[in-house]
């Protein structure tokens, strides 16, 4: 927890947004969690193995001015990486060359990470600061998923500071691509093994 929060939850429920959940009922409850232990500071095994198995995720920086800008981050499994208990890195891939998101990082290092898991209806909320490392040869080469088809750019290192997942409610069930093929696949597979079975039966 940095010294500035009294509570790790205090990074989002500013003086401002309490005063809202004591208007509209919401505070008491709040408070409690906040006295049992608030939200998470560290990255801890749950939330590792969470991270290493998704493909996407949505980066929210601002500029100086406050400018909000959200960008989207996608790879294999794994290409978002935990580095130790406070500390998540991945590989910053060429894109459009706008690079909205490190100058907004170069004026305002605050960031936050948005990760969707819609197959099993989870989401987790990441709140930290992060900078961009360019030139590190070896740290790109340990950090680019291996044999993905995108050209490294950079790494973006992102320093955690509080970490909550989000109830269910409202989140449709989605499925990746990939995964439905396999399935579809799989059932395929089974289908035929019982059509072959059943016209040896017939045959008998």
């Amino acid at each position: 927890m940095t010294a500035q929060f009294r509570f790790t939850s205090d990074i989002a429920f500013t003086p401002t947004v309490k005063a809202i959940q004591t208007r509209k009922g919401s505070r008491h409850g709040y408070s409690r969690m906040e006295q049992g232990g608030s939200w998470e500071a560290s990255i801890t095994a749950e939330l590792k193995d969470f991270i290493a198995s998704q493909t996407s995720f949505y980066m929210a920086t601002a500029n100086a001015d406050g400018q909000p800008y959200i960008q989207h981050r996608g790879g294999p499994p794994g290409f978002l990486r935990v580095l130790d208990e406070h500390t998540l890195a991945f590989v910053d891939y060429s894109g459009n060359k706008q690079f909205i998101s490190q100058g907004n990082l170069s004026e305002n290092p605050k960031v936050h990470l948005f990760l969707m898991d819609y197959a099993h209806r989870q989401r987790i909320k990441i709140w930290g600061e992060a900078k961009v490392v360019e030139g590190d040869v070896d740290l790109m080469a340990q950090l680019m998923p291996s044999e993905y088809q995108a050209k490294p750019e950079q790494v973006m290192v992102v320093s955690v500071t509080a970490w909550d997942a989000n109830c269910p409610q409202h989140i449709p069930v989605k499925f990746d691509a990939t995964s439905v093929k396999v399935a579809i696949e799989a059932k395929d597979q089974r289908i035929q093994e019982l059509e072959a079975e059943l016209s040896r039966l017939r045959q008998r």
